[in-house]
Formats: C-alpha cells, structure tokens, sequence
C-alpha cells in the first residue's frame, strides 16, 4: 500500500479503535472519500468491539473468574494488536478473528 494512503487513513484508522463510539465515528469519517487501510482497521475495530459486547454480555454471566478474566484478557489483546498495528500504519490481520472480521464487514 501507498505511504500517502496510509498517512490520509491514520488518524481514522487510530480513532476506529477508541471504544464502540470512535468505531461509529471513524466509519462516518471514511464514508465519503474510502480510504482502504482506513476500512481495514475499521473492519478490525467494528468486529474487536461487536465480539467484546456479544459475547461479553453471554461470559458476564459465569460466575467463575476463571472464565472472564481469560476473555477480557483476550480482548484487550486484540484491542491493542489492532491498535499499534493502525498508530505503525501496518495493516495486520488481528490473530484467530481478523480474517472474520474482513469477510463479514467488508462492505465498510
């Protein structure tokens, strides 16, 4: 990819993975003008948050720590594999998911 088209996409790409709002907020920023390593890391954030809410809601309610703790861990790992990926304008596929997400968003 393009160096100018990764320095346009950063900063959506960068705001794509600040919480459920930012992901709302950077589709609307890319809407217009498609930037595609802004989608990229779009797709990775809408499907990073959807996972954490989805099947958060469903772990929330084991009683067992032994079964949250390894989700939410889980979760902030993607989270911050995305991000670093998106602030070193690299478009890495998050592990076990990313490959998902592409496909199922990719009209983003």
């Amino acid at each position: 990819m393009e160096n100018n088209t990764v320095e346009e996409g950063k900063t959506t790409a960068i705001i794509s993975y600040i919480t459920i709002i930012g992901t709302l907020i950077a589709i609307l920023m890319n809407n217009e003008k498609k930037n595609p390593f802004a989608s990229f890391h779009n797709r990775q954030a809408l499907g990073i948050n959807l996972m954490f809410y989805i099947i958060g809601y469903f772990v929330g309610y084991f009683d067992s720590w032994a079964i949250t703790i390894p989700f939410y861990v889980f979760c902030v790992v993607l989270w911050v594999f995305g991000f670093v990926g998106a602030v070193q304008g690299e478009q890495k596929i998050t592990p076990l998911v990313g490959n998902y997400f592409q496909d199922w968003f990719k009209n983003l």
